[in-house]
């Protein structure tokens, strides 16, 4: 079939089908964060224990996101992503029913999994699928997706605990996951482009545990301790491991991900700002809950609620900014995205233990004007000028590195965050700031400063990046890929 011709017929339908798996992807993600201490309860466990169902989900995710672009060009997209659908969907009823920690833990775990293929199979199809002028849009409206859930997650996550139980959170995913399922079956046309011809088994090998290595590293290296010999022994090895995967996908001839697509700076700059600001988001997405529930004594319902105006601001911008996209183009629109998102963490940083709720919210609405600003267009651009066969790789890596340095951004921010606290803590005791409460909160807040800080530091490195840009676009020769 001719592509172009189909996806002119069929845009909405598909971004229809779309738009329903990657919202439901993400929903998982942003809605079990608040129910961990209220399952620890209900299974008799401890904190280390429950945060690898977090943990956990994310390492998943990030293992097999690198996978996306073989499996893509094997067995096809469409067909890849309607697996990921119902794989999706089943281990959302297993986790309902889970019987003891492990349980949910291994089906929490599966179901990150199907994430990480959800997620790459979803922005493969639009620039495989959708005509290069309605791109923007179309990536517009997938960024949507993504942000309407966390728009509702945590406002609807606190209604649900509250008025019903714990296996909600996870049985909301089955009819949405269906509805998804009929969805891609019916409306998403099939397609097969650069079939590779083998398997990369030791590509497979390096990047799955190198990227495991290293996620486990991150996201445990608070609790191990940085200078542990587990710690310091995963870091180690699973550089080692993707330093070798670098240097045997350049010479395989059919390699995992092709990583020649480095080779365009365009790609290259582009994917490196989305990541400082994906760490630098991280930073208020992680603390700004934490701060409010810790020090401001907020519900679970009420943090929801102050976050919900930023949330929803996110939303709506993404189709507004892909319609801007073709008239301003990446480099304004991001240059003001990494400066609203400098002016939002720079507010943040200026907390304190009486601090309104109306100021969080408005630092929040400027941070997510920011990201708003930035996303699409980073995402956009950074696929413009990839070759139609290699988009699958492409976006296999963007979401590889997107989750390694979520998991990394948490952990730094975590273990910054821990050590400042204590530091300020020390200080206020000797100057004889106040009792033991007092003096726990208030050095809490200061720690918390001190991360947004170092998390405006980081945005603002985006701002030279831009230089790299391409005035005159070209694109790269293809090579075969398999």
């Amino acid at each position: 079939m001719d592509v172009k011709q189909e996806s002119k017929i069929h845009f909405w339908p598909i971004m229809i089908a779309i738009f329903f798996g990657n919202f439901v992807s993400v929903l998982s993600t942003t809605t079990i964060n608040i129910a961990v201490p209220l399952l620890m309860n209900h299974f008799h466990s401890n904190l280390n224990t429950m945060q690898w169902m977090v943990t956990g989900f994310m390492l998943a995710t990030g293992v097999t996101a690198p996978l996306a672009g073989y499996l893509g060009g094997r067995f096809s997209y469409k067909r890849l992503y309607l697996f990921a659908l119902m794989g999706f969907t089943m281990f959302s009823l297993l986790c309902a029913i889970a019987w003891n920690p492990t349980s949910l833990i291994v089906f929490r775990m599966l179901q990150g999994s199907c994430s990480g293929l959800i997620m790459a199979c979803t922005m493969t199809i639009i620039f495989q699928v959708i005509p290069a002028e309605r791109r923007p849009f179309a990536v517009s409206l997938w960024s949507l997706s993504a942000m309407v859930a966390p728009a509702i997650g945590p406002t609807f996550s606190g209604w649900l605990l509250q008025y019903a139980s714990w296996h909600w959170l996870f049985l909301i995913n089955i009819p949405i996951g269906i509805i998804a399922i009929i969805l891609t079956v019916t409306l998403i046309p099939y397609y097969r482009m650069n079939v590779p011809k083998s398997f990369d088994i030791p590509g497979f090998l390096t990047v799955v545990l190198g990227s495991l290595s290293l996620l486990t590293a991150f996201s445990q290296g608070n609790s191990w301790g940085w200078g542990s010999w587990k710690t310091l022994s995963l870091i180690l090895v699973g550089i080692v491991l993707l330093v070798f995967f670098v240097l045997h996908e350049l010479r395989a001839e059919v390699p995992l991900l092709n990583l020649r697509v480095f080779r365009n700076r365009r790609f290259t700059a582009m994917l490196s700002i989305y990541s400082l600001v994906t760490i630098a988001m991280y930073a208020g997405t992680y603390l700004t809950p934490l701060f409010l529930q810790t020090v401001e004594g907020a519900t679970t319902l009420k943090t929801g609620l102050i976050l919900l105006p930023s949330s929803i601001l996110l939303a709506l911008l993404s189709p507004i900014v892909g319609k801007m996209y073709p008239k301003f183009g990446p480099v304004k629109l991001i240059s003001a995205g990494i400066l609203f998102i400098f002016i939002g963490l720079f507010m943040m940083s200026r907390l304190h233990t009486n601090v309104s709720y109306s100021f969080i919210m408005w630092a929040m609405v400027v941070r997510n004007l920011g990201i708003g600003l930035a996303n699409v267009p980073s995402s956009t651009a950074s696929m413009e000028e990839i070759p139609v066969e290699w988009s699958g790789h492409a976006t296999s890596i963007n979401n590889w590195v997107r989750n390694v340095l979520s998991s990394l951004g948490i952990a730094v921010f975590t273990s910054i965050l821990s050590t400042r606290s204590i530091l300020h803590s020390k200080e206020l005791i000797s100057s004889g700031a106040g009792n033991a409460d007092s003096i726990r909160l208030l050095s809490f807040t200061m720690g918390v400063n001190d991360v947004f800080v170092v998390g405006s530091i980081i945005v603002l490195f985006g701002l030279p990046l831009m230089f790299l840009l391409r005035k005159k676009r070209s694109v790269i020769p293809v090579q075969s890929a398999g």
